[in-house]
């Protein structure tokens, strides 16, 4: 089983057991998003001497957790899993407990790292509505692809280009990721 340097921040129990049916790790859980300040002393210490690596369900409250952790600690890893990997198989929120072991070590595979440093981004708004990211009639299936394709969770337009910043994505990434989409979409069109 692969073993994880860092330790991974996670909303919950059920989120630790799978994770650990997946990977060899230690956790933290965060108990939900109203995340108290022993908690969050407790990732500070985790950062600095093993690295950490926040890994929170793909909705609100799992963004609400990663907001705030960044805000205290400043250049965590994320990782990330889309809403249909952590869709549950029955009645349910999305949860990182729901999803396959083989798309956790996925997602912890393809971790970003926040840029602490303010970043030079090549990326505006008038690119992402060139690129139908934003302002268009299917914006937001593009957003979702693109965060699926990247891996770096679904974003509103508002959100789109704080995270690209955040992980340091380029221009060229995004058109990498939106033309790899798009060859997808049509060798799935081609076999129907």
């Amino acid at each position: 089983m692969k073993k994880i340097k860092e330790v991974i921040v996670v909303e919950g129990r059920d989120d630790t057991r799978r994770i650990r049916e997946s990977v060899d790790a230690d956790t933290i859980e965060t108990n939900g998003s109203a995340i108290d300040e022993e908690i969050l002393v407790m990732i500070e210490k985790a950062h600095e001497q093993r690295g950490v690596i926040v890994f929170t369900d793909p909705d609100f409250p799992g963004e609400k957790i990663r907001k705030t952790i960044s805000q205290r600690v400043p250049g965590v890893k994320h990782a990330f899993l889309d809403r249909d990997e952590a869709r549950p198989g029955h009645k349910g929120s999305l949860g990182i407990e729901h999803a396959a072991p083989e798309a956790i070590r996925k997602a912890l595979s393809e971790v970003y790292e926040e840029q602490t440093a303010p970043v030079e981004s090549d990326i505006d708004r008038g690119f992402l509505t060139e690129m139908g990211l934003l302002n268009g009639p299917d914006s937001k299936a593009r957003r979702q692809q693109l965060g699926k394709t990247l891996r770096i969770g679904y974003t509103n337009g508002k959100q789109l280009k704080k995270r690209l910043d955040l992980f340091g994505i380029t221009k060229q990434q995004v058109i990498q990721a939106l033309k790899s989409t798009a060859a997808t979409e049509e060798g799935n069109h081609g076999r129907s």
